[in-house]
Order: C-alpha cells, then structure tokens, then sequence
C-alpha cells in the first residue's frame, strides 16, 4: 500500500521527491515510488461557488434577493485547467493501493484551506496526517515526515480557513450588489469587502485631512557660535515662531553679540536591535528602504524559501523563535560566514559562549511558524536575483544584529543664551555600535523631525563659557499636511486596526487585531488599486475619487471601521486556536452581511455620487467618464464622439489610472502588469492608445511586438501569483 502526498505547489512536490528515501518515477503531474505517490495543486483548484450557482435566480443583481446566505458552501474549480489537475488528484486519492493521504500544502491558513477543498470534493475516507514545516531544505521536510500531525489536530486551524473564506463571500457578495443595485449599473460595480473596505476607509480619511488641511506659516530661528557650533532658538520647549518680525527682531538682536553657555548636558542611551522579522515588517522594511511594494517582497521572499531554500518560511506572523530551533542557531550564522558583506557579524555571533536569547526565543509568541531567518544550509548568493538578493540581505541581516549587544550612544544638550534669548544644541555620538555594526553605513536610520537642531561631534564645552554669536538668520516655514500613506505606513496601519503606533513591542501585543494577515495584506493593496480605488504616486499611494466616493457613500457604516474588521480577525485566531466556535462566528458574519444590505438599501436611495472624471477625450474635449464596461466621453445629454477605452484587456481589468494616462500621454511609461497570456501565465506589458487606420477607432494596444502577437510572454513575465491571492480578498469574489 502507498502514501499519497498532496503539496500545493510543483516545485514543492519536485522538493519532497528529493528528500524521500527510495527511487521516484516520473508521471505527467504526479512522482511515483514503492512507497509514496507524489502529486500538486496549483494554489487554489477550487473556489467558492457564484451565487447562480446554487440558484438561477440569483445571477441577476436585484435588491430582493439579498442577503445571498447558502445554507451549505459549494465549490467549482477555478478554470479549465485547475479542473484537469483535480480530476488527476481525485484519481490518485480513489486509487485502491493508496490508503493514507498526507497534506503537504503550505503549513498556515490558506493551504489548510487548499487542501481540505481537494480532499472533500473527491468524497473519500481515507486517514490523513498533516506535513508541517518552517523550511524547504532537505534535512527539514525528512524532519517533517518523521513528525507528522494527525489531521484532528489542525482541525481548529481547517475551521479558521473555512470562516475567513465564506464570511469574505457573503459580506463582499451581499454589501457589492447591495450598493452597486443601489447606485446605479451606470455608475460600475461597487466593490466592498470585510478587509479591503476598512483598509481604503482609512486611506480616505487621511486623503480628507490632507484636503482639509490649511497650512500655516511660521519661523525659525537658527545662530551659528564660536566655536563652531550652531543652535535653534527655543522658549518653553517651543521652537516655532508663529510671528515673523519677531524673529527678524531676535537676528537683529543676537548678531555679533557675546553670549555665554547656560548648561551642558551628556547622557547614555543605548538602543537594542529590532526584533527578527515576520512577513509585514519586512515588507514594511523593504518599502522603506527599496520602494519595493508587498506583493513584490513577498514574490521574492517565497521564491527564496522555495526555489533557493535560503530563508524559512515567510508567511509568518511571528517575530520569535521556538525553543526546539536554539541548537542550530550558530550552524546558521555559519552558513553566512563566507558571505564578506556577513562575514564580521557571524564571526562575532560565532564567537559568543551562550548566545543572547532573552528577546529571540520566546516559544508563547510562536503559533506556526516562527520568525524568518536564513536556513542553516550553504547560501549561493550569486544566483540570487536583484530583488531576492536585496531581501536575503535584510533577513540575514537582521538574524545576525539580534545577537549582537545594544548600540551606545552619548546625546549631548547645549542651551546657550545670547541677549535673553535662548538656542538649543543637540549633538550625538556613536560610543558602541554595537547591533548597528552589522548595517555598516546603512545603520543610523534614526527619524529626525526637519525642526531639529541635531548635530554629529560638538566642541567642548563648559557651563558659563562665552561665545559669540556670529550669525543668525531668521527661515520663514509653513507647516505640512499629514503624510500620504506608503504601503509601509500603511501595513502599519493595518496591523493596527488603524492606530498609530511606532512602539515595536506595542505592535507586537495589537497583531491579533489587525486588519487582515500577513499572508493577505500585499493582496489586499493590490486588490484596491486594481479596482481604481487607490492609485501609486511614486511611493505613495492615493486613495483615487473613485475611492473617496466609495467610502462617503457608505457613511458612518461599520462596514468602514478598522476596529470591527480587526475584531473579526480576533476571532478568527481564536477558531485557530480553538477558543471560538466556527458556527457562531459565521452566524453573527451572516447576521451583519443581512444588516448591511438593509442599512444599504435604506440609506442608499436617494443618494447619487458623479462617476469619476478622468480628463478632456482626446478627440472632442468632452469629459471622458467611467462606467461599467469602460471609460468613455458619452453620456445622456450629449453621446459625445464615440471614443471609448474598454476596461476588460487580456483578462485584466484597467484601472483609472492606467486609462488616464493613456488619455493624457497616449502610452503609458511604464509596464502594466496583471495581463494573462494565451498559456495562462501572467505578465506586465506596455500600452499604447493606435487609432485603426481602416475603421477609424481608436484602441488599447500592446507596446512591444511580441505581447501584440499575443505570444508567450519573454523574461518580462511575473512571477505567477501566489496562491494565497487567489482567495485573499472578498472583493475579488463579490466583483
């Protein structure tokens, strides 16, 4: 009898082949031994079913319909060929000489998710175990296969999957056509969602303050000493002058004149090194420092841990290791060794008798997976690509400076007074690098607000030594609007339901009611832009006025509160853990979504919002306009010319921003990404605005050959999406 193992991936079935004892035989989408039979998905096979799917009355959006609330979830495969490779799995589950099935999918939420899909549609009984694993080296899947779980185990786990799955479907299903019905077909579809719509509810409510914001000026008032030094004039803490010729009268006052040193203040500081990494606070990192977006960090760090067996897994929420993984500890600083750029920092945690692991191990802070760190095997990082290269070194990076001891640093406070007035000197110096070593000349990342008189070495000084002032001059300022988000900012945010909060241990103890997961949030992102609701303004993004007319449609509804969306995710760990019961959560998720389109349906009647204006047609002036299908300059009081940018391309649909631009410029500058190819594999092509010399018309077109021939996508194709994607976002089902 055999063992058949279900991996959600090829490339991690391909993996365990090589790790199992005994010789494989290769099969079309399957590996055969004596002992085992090794077969793949491809991320989600299945999804969950449309709503015409359980009723032919349903397939019309209409008001008297909703709330849609199956009593029992049905699932379809996702296209024509996740059908043949579930046909192929159901096959090898019914095979008789199979009695035993290991899920091997990826050990969290959505693999869970994968795998129980496949195993129930094909209506065996047969035992299964679960395959649980933080890294896809040789060593750690035989580890795995010698500690398998029994599947009752995780059932906690298959119960948290299943409640984040149908509670997407029905409250993006039933809140979309509620408020899509409601606004008009004109208008397009209004996509809502459990997660995407707080996510954007806060973005609009930074894009009105920054609206709403009035600047308003002020002066600053900066002396420069002898001995060189310079100083910020300040009373009761207060550096701002809100009254310009009184700071013209305080230059004219302190010029040239002697002054002398009021006090001088050294103190101590040291600063620990920041916590290891889960996957939000490296894509966090990585935006900050690469202006990588979440879904390109997370790109890069999957196929680290699958393709390059460099890091462990990176869908993780936690920043601690386990107890069980101390001693291999110094065998992956060993691995760094031989890299120059790690070598100093691993030699010195080599070096160490007992590792420092008050802040690293901490086995009640880890769930499934604990923090990303670098594999103990042999790193090649020449055949790493730019960008795992650049994430690589963040995570190995930040495993080394955990180890090391706290940077020192001496602050020195200078108040000197001149005529009465008062100036600040505020100096810092590096007594110990300490953790900071590791970064080299990356390390001094230290936020400094653009008002501070900060400086490197200052001179030495004495208590009632004169000095002179020998020039003052006055800088006339005007206070700024509260930053746009980035995505750093924020998955911040969303890790925080929204609040604002730098304290990294503080972070720490909101997680489990954040907005979303660490797996989801990249989806989540893109999921907004995608549907024309949040636009990249270079590093920023901006919620659109497709977006802002979204959220001011739906008021005060709670639908838009980070709290409640981050209360949900509460409870979801909680399924995980055992702690709640899936039926009452999806009872009170099936209570709201029902709430909802009342509440929709009620407010929403008289209210008309202008569909979003994206510029001049090029051909007559008219107003080009955003509808259903595409974006066009018609309308009921004047048809316009016809011109007309249809939204659907190659299985993608066009955002605003991508059709605004080809508006204004006729090409857009940079590559779009997001298309389908005839194989199915995804990729990012240019376009261009051609007018068709035999019709007249003017269309969306491929700006490079080879996408116009509709061919195989070359080296500019995406990384094909994860599979999480597939089944992240409650928008993407309701759309």
């Amino acid at each position: 009898m055999k063992t058949l193992v279900i991996a959600e991936k090829p490339s991690v079935a391909r993996d365990i082949v090589g790790a199992l004892p005994g010789s494989f035989d290769e099969h079309k989408n399957f590996y055969e031994s004596d002992d085992y039979v090794v077969t793949f998905a491809v991320g989600h096979l299945l999804e969950l079913s449309d709503p015409e799917d359980y009723d032919p009355a349903w397939k019309a959006w209409k008001l008297d319909t909703l709330p849609i609330i199956p009593t029992e979830f049905k699932v379809r495969p996702r296209d024509k060929k996740a059908a043949t490779q579930l046909n192929l799995i159901h096959k090898l589950l019914k095979r008789k000489d199979v009695d035993r099935v290991i899920n091997a999918c990826d050990a969290g939420r959505e693999g869970e998710l994968i795998f129980t899909h496949i195993y129930e549609t094909a209506e065996v009984d047969k035992p299964v175990d679960r395959l649980w694993i933080n890294s896809m080296t040789k060593q750690a899947i035989r580890d795995g296969f010698e500690r398998l779980r029994p599947s009752d185990q995780v059932e906690p786990l298959r119960d948290a999957a299943r409640s984040r799955s149908e509670a997407d479907w029905l409250v993006g299903m039933n809140a979309t056509r509620a408020a899509t019905v409601r606004r008009g077909w004109g208008a397009g579809v209004v996509s809502l969602g459990r997660v995407q719509t707080p996510t954007l509810a806060m973005m609009v409510k930074r894009e009105r303050e920054i609206q709403a914001f009035t600047p308003e000026p002020y002066w600053l008032v900066h002396a420069t000493f002898d001995p060189r030094y310079h100083g910020l004039w300040f009373e009761d803490d207060e550096t701002r002058l809100k009254d310009g010729q009184r700071a013209d009268e305080i230059v004219e006052k302190v010029t040239g004149k002697t002054g002398r040193v009021e006090s001088v203040e050294r103190k101590e500081h040291s600063e620990r090194a920041p916590l290891l990494y889960d996957l939000t606070s490296l894509q966090r990192d990585a935006n900050r420092r690469y202006g990588f977006s979440a879904r390109r960090t997370l790109s890069a760090a999957q196929s680290l841990y699958e393709g390059k067996k460099a890091i462990t897994y990176p869908r993780t929420n936690s920043r601690y290791l386990s107890g069980d993984l101390v001693p291999q500890l110094k065998a992956t600083a060993e691995t760094l060794a031989p890299i120059p750029d790690y070598a100093a920092g691993a030699r010195y945690v080599l070096g160490l008798d007992q590792l420092p692991l008050q802040r690293v191990v901490n086995d009640a802070r880890v769930d499934d997976h604990h923090a990303i760190i670098p594999t103990d095997v042999p790193h090649d990082v020449s055949n790493f690509t730019p960008d795992e290269r650049r994430i690589f070194d963040l995570v190995a990076k930040r495993f080394l400076a955990v180890f090391h001891p706290p940077a020192r640093f001496a602050r020195t406070t200078i108040v000197t007074e001149v005529e009465g007035e008062r100036f600040r000197t505020r100096g810092k110096v590096t007594l110990e690098p300490g953790w900071r070593g590791v970064y080299g000349l990356e390390a001094d990342e230290a936020k400094q607000d653009e008002d501070a008189e900060g400086e490197g070495e200052l001179p030495a000084l004495e208590q009632g030594q004169e000095v002179k002032c020998v020039e003052a001059v006055s800088e006339a300022k005007e206070t700024k609007p509260p930053p746009r988000y980035t995505e750093a900012t924020l998955l911040s945010g969303m890790e925080t339901a929204g609040k604002l909060v730098d304290d990294e241990e503080m972070r720490e103890a909101m997680k489990e009611s954040g907005i979303g997961t660490p797996a989801t949030r990249a989806a989540i992102i893109e999921r907004l832009i995608d549907v024309g609701y949040v636009e990249r303004d270079a590093r920023a993004l901006v919620a659109t006025e497709k977006g802002i007319n979204v959220v001011r449609l739906l008021g005060e509804h709670p639908l838009t509160s980070p709290a409640l969306t981050g209360d949900w995710e509460h409870r979801l760990a909680a399924i995980e853990e055992g702690e709640e019961k899936r039926e009452k959560f999806m009872e009170d998720i099936a209570k709201f979504a029902g709430e909802t389109v009342g509440v929709l349906d009620t407010t929403l009647k008289d209210v008309r919002i202008p569909r979003a204006n994206l510029g001049p047609c090029p051909v007559c002036g008219n107003d080009i306009v955003e509808n259903r299908k595409g974006y066009s300059c018609w309308s009921r009081e004047d048809p316009g010319c016809g011109f007309v940018i249809w939204k659907s391309k190659a299985g993608k649909q066009l955002p605003g921003a991508v059709a605004r631009e080809l508006i204004a410029h006729g090409f857009t500058a940079r590559p779009v990404t997001g298309f389908k190819g005839r194989s199915g594999r995804s990729f990012r092509a240019k376009l261009a605005l051609e007018q068709s010399e035999e019709e007249g018309r003017w269309r969306v077109e491929f700006d490079e050959p080879w996408a116009k021939e509709g061919a195989k996508p070359p080296e500019t194709a995406e990384t094909p999406e994860e599979p999480v994607a597939a089944g992240a976002d409650e928008g993407a089902a309701a759309a």
